[in-house]
Formats: C-alpha cells, structure tokens, sequence
C-alpha cells in the first residue's frame, strides 16, 4: 500500500482518527494529572535464638533463615495464603521480595531478610497494609515451628528491620505522553485503514471508487 492509498483511507476513515484522538487526549490528562498513589515498605527479618556464643542474633544470620523465610513466602503466595492476607484486610497490590546479599559472588539469597511493598492510594492505607502483611507473615514462622515442635527457647523470630513507611510514586510524565502520543497514532492509523478495508470488502466504498462491469448490458424489452 503506497502513502498515497494510505492518506486516501484516512480521509475517508476520518472519523476513526477523530475518535483515536479524543482518546489520546484523554490517556494524555490521566498521564499530567494522575491519581495518587503510595508505595508502603518495610524490611523484616529472621532473627536465630539468643545463645551464649552468639549474644548478638544479628550476627547470626545464617542461610538456613533465609530457607524458611522463602518457604513463608510461598506459602503466602499460594491461592490459600492470598486468600489469607485479602481476609486480614489486605487490599491492593503487595510483593514479597527476599533480599540478596548484593554480591555477584553469592547470587542466592542468603540473607534471612524480606522486603514487604504494598500499592494503595493512601499513605496511610499502603503503610496499614505492610504491618498486616508482616504479621501474617510472622503468624505463619510461627505455626511452621510449632508444628515441627521446636522449643520456644529456640525458635526463630520475625523482626522488623525497617520500620513501615510510604512514599508517592511519580512517574515519568514526558516518557508517558510520548507512549500514550505513539500508541493513539498507532491506533488510529491502524483502525482506520482496517476498517477501510473491510468497507472495501464488502462492496461499501465510495461511488466514485467503485468498479465498473465491463460485461455486456441485457437487453432491453
């Protein structure tokens, strides 16, 4: 299809392109003006048992811990567990996300410690979601060793490294006009030349571009 053909759909598919760019400007206000949202965050961490060699359970943290947090963290992210969290009252959108040691030599996660997020509209709402998410969390440490039996003396216990705290989340508004520009023009053209030609298809073109038959004309009686 030459760039003539193509500018000769548009103009008789002009009010797909109308409608493409009313929706552009729409997509463009939400882009300058969008709702508010908070990104709520916290750090916890699984802290071994105080012993007389190791007073300082910090400095403990051995990659055993990180195992059980994992294993938490898949329960938590099974159906049952988003089940759970949606009946504490966690609303919204939340990420569990283990912790790596930051070293290209050691790509597991070794380090016991898990980063809690929560989406929300409100500070106070993504920070409220956090702290139930943490205790849900601590709740489940808690029942995986009380169902292997382990003495309270030597369980595991899930701390707050972090305290919870929110922060808005602003986007890049030149990159999103740019997206939301590219994708209505693409829409557009493109909507407009397939519905061009599916008219064309169905014999709904303009008079003047129709074809003429060249077959003979029947007779008159």
């Amino acid at each position: 299809m030459s760039p003539g053909n193509v500018a000769d759909a548009l103009l008789r598919r002009w009010y797909v392109v109308v409608v493409a760019l009313l929706l552009t400007v729409a997509g463009a206000y939400h882009v300058v003006r969008p709702a508010a949202r908070y990104v709520g965050s916290a750090v916890v961490v699984l802290k071994p048992p105080v012993t007389r060699n190791q007073p300082n359970q910090l400095t403990n943290l051995q990659p055993p811990l990180a195992v059980v947090s994992y294993a938490v963290v898949q329960q938590l992210q099974s159906p049952a567990g988003a089940a759970e969290l949606r009946a504490a009252g966690v609303q919204g959108t939340y990420h569990l996300v283990p912790r790596n040691s930051g070293t290209s030599a050691t790509p597991r996660y070794l380090i016991p410690s898990l980063q809690v997020q929560s989406q929300a509209s409100g500070a106070d709402a993504a920070v409220t979601a956090v702290r139930r998410v943490i205790d849900v969390y601590t709740r489940h440490v808690e029942a995986l060793q009380t169902a292997q039996g382990v003495p309270a003396g030597a369980r595991i216990t899930a701390s707050v490294l972090t305290s919870p705290s929110a922060a808005e989340v602003r986007g890049d508004r030149s990159r999103g006009l740019a997206g939301t520009a590219l994708l209505g023009a693409a829409g557009g053209v493109l909507g407009a030349l397939w519905l061009d030609r599916y008219a064309m298809r169905r014999g709904k073109t303009p008079p003047g571009r129709r074809r003429h038959s060249s077959g003979p004309l029947p007779a008159a009686h």
